[in-house]
């Protein structure tokens, strides 16, 4: 229950969860024991399944705000003691396993005849085929795997193959490693011909031009216009936490568009740095920043002439599987272009680093483009190259990831869109403090209802209600379940202040609601906040 007067969240409810709910069940089949060469092929077994987790209500998904990625993360072959991601069982071929640290996986060991070998010792090199595979470097003590097929076990027997999961991964390499060996047969055919003098099996491409140019409406087109107008933001506080995000130029003047999570850590007192794709580095400074919205404005202190802002798309206009173009620095890999589409519209999200109680809504744009942390505040494009929002939040998977439990991008972002972060940056560079819309009432958060339910207890009746305010004037009371705003369904609290931050204050807007199961639609005027609670 919410005691904050304005239909914003209440204090009780959570940051934006960390982990979503855990599955209802699993199931997982053992794998068969190992077959002698010989022995038939056994019946296949039904394929694994799996129970889907419960579906949460819109508005209470495990979102979170894409955390800032480490200012100089250090790359995963470099750690010798990362995990191995997966051992594949040992199949049915001869393989070489692939991998960093430890090395993704074992390659599997040949069962049967392996190439080249007759019924005596034939020699790589020499009459048996293929020649030796050349020398695999050891990366950070794990190697590339298990090299060319596991060793034999001490009698001379194939190693035992492991149990569980693997069998999908272990066909995949067997598959690969199968058409490794039908191109070097290939290779060594054509090299055979070409020594004999039988001809060239070289081809060349007749036209090809001397500068190979792409059109600019082309994804490298329309990447190759922006990245100039997006930059890499170093955040780091006093204490020298910090982190890395994104932002894009929003004028000539100087002024960096990004997220509020991004800069917070330097908002008070911290450093600030700008550094532009062809690597020149500004100061900046916060100019303003809208918690609630999860925007800020930064401004350079000594910007460059020429500052191209990029163009600012109309995200009301934006269609259900219309493309999209992503820019950002995921884990700090700055000038990283990602693509992708629309994949769904006005998707309530309450979102939250985890570092406050406080939360951010948005009414948001969904995308499958790849964004991880280190995207927060970077530009989400249309096919044309206009921003249609600032990517600012990721679904959570749950435990894992990256970063002992950071979350990676599992196909679902989530950008503000542009019209709604528009209106907040011309606040911030005019006044400094952002403008919230309001109708003045307590919502329920925790209410287990289809609708935002006017908070009924927590705080007197003039608290809960104003009676001055947009809400009270229209004559709503606590206990009543607000339905529908602005002619769209609300399903929750967290839905419906997204929808209300759509708007600006003075903005009239209907509203249905219902009391003691009877509906009613009244008109109502938004009132206004100004600065963040």
């Amino acid at each position: 229950m919410s005691n904050e007067n304005e239909g914003t969240a209440a204090p009780q409810y959570p940051a934006a969860p960390s982990v979503p709910p855990a599955p209802a069940s699993e199931t997982q089949a053992a794998a068969p024991a190992p077959q002698p060469a010989s022995a038939p092929v056994p019946p296949v077994s039904e394929p694994v399944t799996q129970q889907l987790p419960p579906t949460i209500p819109p508005g209470t998904e495990p979102t979170q705000q894409i955390p800032p990625a480490p200012a100089h993360p250090a790359p995963a072959y470099a750690q010798p003691s990362a995990p191995a991601y997966d051992q594949a069982p040992q199949g049915q071929g001869q393989g070489q396993g692939y991998g960093h640290g430890q090395g993704y996986g074992q390659g599997p060991q040949a069962q049967g005849p392996a190439y080249g070998q007759g019924p005596g010792p034939a020699a790589h090199g020499a009459e048996g085929w293929p020649p030796p595979p050349p020398t695999v470097p050891a990366y950070s003590g794990g190697g590339h795997g298990g090299g060319w097929g596991t060793p034999p076990g001490a009698d001379g027997t194939p190693s035992p193959k492991p149990k569980g999961k693997g069998g999908l991964i272990a066909g995949v390499l067997v598959a690969a490693l199968l058409a490794g060996g039908i191109g070097g047969g290939v290779g060594y055919w054509a090299a055979d011909r070409s020594n004999s003098g039988t001809g060239s099996t070289t081809i060349s491409a007749s036209n090809t031009p001397k500068d190979l140019k792409r059109e600019a409406g082309s994804i490298a087109g329309l990447a190759s216009g922006a990245l100039p107008s997006v930059v890499t933001i170093e955040a780091s506080a006093g204490d020298g936490e910090g982190g890395t995000g994104t932002g894009f130029v929003y004028d000539q003047q100087g002024h960096i568009l990004t997220n509020n999570h991004v800069v917070a850590s330097a908002a008070n007192g911290g450093k600030l740095s700008a550094t532009f794709s062809d690597g020149k580095k500004y100061e900046a400074e916060v100019v303003g920043r809208a918690q609630g919205y999860d925007v800020a404005v930064l401004k350079l202190k000594n910007p460059p002439a020429g500052l191209k802002p990029l163009p600012l798309g109309d995200s009301e206009k934006v269609a259900v599987g219309d493309a999209t173009i992503a820019i950002g620095a995921p884990f700090g890999l700055s000038n990283t272009v990602t693509t992708g589409i629309v994949s769904a519209k006005n998707r309530p999200v309450a979102s939250g680093d985890g570092s406050s109680g406080k939360n951010s809504y948005m009414s948001a744009l969904q995308t499958d483009a790849s964004i991880n942390p280190g995207n927060s505040g970077g530009p989400l494009l249309d096919g044309r190259g206009a921003v249609i929002g600032i990517n600012s939040a990721i679904q959570s998977a749950g435990n894992g990831g990256f970063g002992g439990g950071q979350a990676g991008s599992i196909g679902l972002g989530f950008a503000i869109p542009i019209n709604q972060a528009k209106n907040v940056a011309e606040s911030l560079i005019k006044t400094g403090k952002p403008v919230y819309p309001v109708i003045s009432v307590s919502v329920d958060l925790q209410a287990k209802v289809a609708g935002a339910k006017i908070s009924e207890q927590g705080a007197p009746a003039n608290d809960l209600v104003d009676p001055n305010g947009p809400a009270g004037k229209a004559g709503l009371k606590p206990g009543d379940l607000i339905t529908e705003f602005g002619g769209k369904p609300v399903d929750s609290g967290p839905t419906l202040i997204s929808m209300i931050w759509t708007y600006k204050p003075g903005d009239t807007v209907k509203l249905t609601y219902q009391r003691d199961g009877k509906p009613s639609t009244v008109d109502i005027t938004l009132g206004s906040r100004v600065g963040d609670k």
